[in-house]
């Protein structure tokens, strides 16, 4: 009977040391970080942190005063303001020209065939210096001298872009001595830009709106 009760205590002590032994391991063990509900996604970019906005949108939401660095941005620069003075030169009675004698008269009054297939008259050698041009009536305006002996033309326009490489009043005046030779040579006519006959007045009247134009430019 000693035997089993003492069989019994030893039994009971072996339990009481097992059930503390495992509540210390149960405390010492680090308890789980919660996870969050809000789960954060990785951007695309692998150097990126989480979350934060890339390089391009950091840029697109910078002010533009630090992107230059603290410095004004230029001015837009005004664009200088143009006027253009047109004249026609047409066959009478609602003729035609024949295109290689065109462009031999405007040869001849040294105009050169160049830029857009129109021909132009040069402030000397330099082709950026256009004084006036001449296209032809017939769109796209452009001259085709491969086979400019067939073609029947019924007229030209010549036109006139101030502020130009001279004066605005000696250009008007060169502009309408080279009509006035060709439109002899050609037995043709000159309109103004409406389409009725250039008289002296309206030609005065033209050449003081040049004059006027240059003299805005001047003083602005």
């Amino acid at each position: 009977m000693d035997g089993l009760r003492w069989l019994l205590l030893l039994f009971g002590l072996l339990v009481i040391a097992g059930v503390y032994f495992y509540s210390r391991r149960e405390k010492s063990s680090p308890e789980p970080e919660p996870v969050s509900s809000a789960r954060v996604e990785p951007t695309l970019g692998a150097d990126d942190s989480p979350g934060l906005p890339g390089p391009d949108e950091a840029a697109a939401d910078a002010p533009a005063a630090a992107v230059s660095d603290g410095q004004e941005a230029p001015a837009t620069v005004e664009k200088m303001p143009q006027k253009i003075v047109t004249l026609r030169l047409v066959g009478r009675d609602g003729g035609s020209f024949r295109g290689d004698e065109l462009v031999l008269s405007l040869r001849g009054i040294g105009m050169r065939h160049g830029k857009f297939g129109i021909f132009h008259r040069y402030d000397g050698s330099n082709e950026d210096d256009t004084i006036f041009s001449a296209a032809s009536l017939v769109e796209p305006g452009s001259f085709d001298l491969t086979n400019i002996k067939e073609q029947e033309l019924p007229g030209i326009s010549l036109f006139l872009i101030l502020p130009g490489p001279m004066e605005a009043a000696e250009a008007f005046d060169m502009m309408m001595a080279a009509a006035r030779a060709v439109a002899q040579a050609l037995d043709g006519e000159l309109l103004d830009e409406s389409g009725s006959t250039l008289s002296i007045q309206r030609e005065r009247y033209m050449r003081e709106e040049v004059i006027q134009f240059e003299h805005s430019i001047k003083v602005a």
